[in-house]
C-alpha cells in the first residue's frame, strides 16, 4: 500500500493520478483477453495455426502495451508534447515507407514489416497527431497572430493524404472526425464548420467514385445485395446470443465468422456472453469518453483541454465505428474495437493514447498555462 507520506514519484503517482481511467482501461484490456479466448481459436485453427496462436500473441502485446500506459502516465504536459513530436515524425516517415515497402494485404498497404514483426504505423500516427493539432490550436488560442490553426489544417492534409494513398478510408475517416471535434471545441467560426463540412461531403463522393470496394460496401449497405457473409454472420451471434449468451466457449456461429477475433469480436462478446456483456463494454467506453470531457471541460490550461478531449474522442469515434459495423448501422470497415481486439500496433498505439490521457488529467498543485511558441525560452519543447 503506497502511504500519502511517501513523496517518491511512484506515490505521487498514485495518489494523482485518476484511478476511474486507470481502473476503466486496464477492465477493457482483461475483456480483451477473455474474448480472444473465445473469438479466436476457430480461427486459428481455420488458418493452419495452433489453437491459441492469437490468444498467446494478445497476451504478448498486452505485456508492453499495459507498460506502456503506464510509463506514459507519469510524464509531465510538456513531456507528452515531446513524444508525440516524436511520434509524429517516425509516424509520418514510416507511413511513406509503407507506400514503397509496406506489406500489401488485400489491395492495401498499411503495414511495414521491423524485425519480423508487423507494424501499423498509422496506428500510431493518431495519438501523436492529436496533441500535436491540440498543442498548435492552444497557441493560437493564447496568441492570435501565430498561425497554429493553419498548421493543424496543413498537418491534417498531410496526414490524410498519407492515409488515402495507402488506402485506408476508415482511420482517414476517423482522423478527420476527431479533428473536426478538436477544431470545434477550439472555437471554430461557422463558416469553417460549412466549409469543411462541403469538403468531407466532397471527399465522400469522391471516394465512392473513385475506389471499387468503397462503393461496393456501401452499395451492399444500402441494397442488402451481393456478398453480405461476414455482416449476416455477425448480426445472427448477436441474435443468438440473446440476453445472457449460450455460455463461454458453447458459441457456434462465431466458428464461421471470419474476423472473429478482430472486426467482428463485439458479435462473439454477444453470442458467448450476451447482451448484458455488450452493455458493460459500451458503458465502459462511453464512461471514458464522458469523464475525459467533463475533465477537459474543467481544465484551465487549453494544451491540456483539447488533447484530453481528441484522445478521447479518438476512443468514442473508433469504438462506434466498430459496434455499428456489428449492429449492421453503417457499412462494413475494418476497424478495430480499441484493448478488445486482436491487433498488436492498434493495442500498444492505443494504450499510448491512453498513457497520455492519465497524464494529462493528473492532479497537479498548479494549473497554469505552459503552451508557448516552440523553442522560445520556457516553451513547450525546449529545455527546462
Amino acid at each position: 500500500m503506497v502511504s500519502r507520506v511517501d513523496k517518491g514519484p511512484v506515490a505521487n503517482w498514485w495518489w494523482t493520478v485518476d484511478r476511474w481511467f486507470l481502473a476503466a482501461f486496464l477492465s477493457l484490456m482483461v475483456l480483451g483477453i477473455v474474448l480472444s479466448f473465445a473469438a479466436s481459436p476457430a480461427v486459428a485453427e481455420r488458418i493452419g495455426l495452433s489453437e491459441f496462436h492469437f490468444v498467446e500473441r494478445q497476451i504478448v502485446f498486452m505485456l508492453p502495451a499495459v507498460g506502456a500506459m503506464l510509463g506514459v502516465s507519469f510524464l509531465s504536459p510538456r513531456n507528452i508534447r515531446r513524444l508525440a513530436l516524436v511520434m509524429l515524425a517516425g509516424s509520418l516517415v514510416a507511413m511513406v515507407l509503407v507506400l514503397f515497402v509496406g506489406v500489401e494485404v488485400k489491395g492495401a498497404r498499411r503495414w511495414i514489416s521491423l524485425l519480423g514483426v508487423s507494424i501499423q504505423p498509422s496506428e500510431f500516427l493518431k495519438p501523436a497527431f492529436v496533441v500535436i493539432c491540440a498543442w498548435l490550436f492552444a497557441e493560437h488560442a493564447r496568441q492570435p497572430d501565430i498561425p497554429g490553426n493553419l498548421f493543424a489544417i496543413i498537418l491534417l492534409g498531410l496526414a490524410l493524404a498519407l492515409l488515402v494513398a495507402q488506402p485506408d478510408l476508415g482511420q482517414t475517416m476517423l482522423v478527420l472526425g476527431t479533428w473536426g471535434a478538436m477544431f470545434f471545441l477550439a472555437g471554430m467560426p461557422w463558416l469553417w464548420i460549412a466549409v469543411l463540412g462541403g469538403l468531407g461531403a466532397a471527399g465522400a463522393v469522391a471516394a465512392y467514385s473513385i475506389f471499387p470496394h468503397v462503393a461496393d460496401r456501401i452499395d451492399r449497405f444500402m441494397t442488402g445485395e451481393g456478398d453480405t457473409f461476414q455482416v449476416d454472420t455477425g448480426r445472427e451471434a448477436i441474435i443468438r446470443g440473446g440476453w445472457w449468451g449460450e455460455g463461454p466457449g458453447e458459441g457456434t456461429v462465431k466458428r464461421i465468422l471470419p474476423d472473429s477475433h478482430t472486426d467482428f469480436i463485439f458479435a462473439v462478446a454477444a453470442e458467448e456472453f450476451g447482451i448484458v456483456l455488450c452493455f458493460i463494454i459500451v458503458g465502459l467506453f462511453a464512461f471514458v469518453v464522458l469523464r475525459g470531457l467533463r475533465s477537459a471541460l474543467r481544465e484551465e490550461d487549453d494544451f491540456v483541454r483539447y488533447a484530453v478531449c481528441g484522445l478521447v474522442v479518438l476512443l468514442g469515434f473508433q469504438s462506434v465505428i466498430n459496434i455499428s459495423v456489428n449492429l449492421q448501422l453503417m457499412p462494413a470497415k475494418g476497424m478495430t474495437l480499441p484493448f478488445i481486439s486482436y491487433g498488436g500496433s492498434s493495442l500498444i498505439a492505443m494504450a499510448i493514447s491512453m498513457g497520455m490521457v492519465l497524464a494529462l488529467t493528473r492532479r497537479r498543485p498548479e494549473r497554469r498555462k505552459t503552451s508557448d511558441f516552440p523553442f522560445a525560452p520556457g516553451s513547450a519543447f525546449a529545455a527546462k
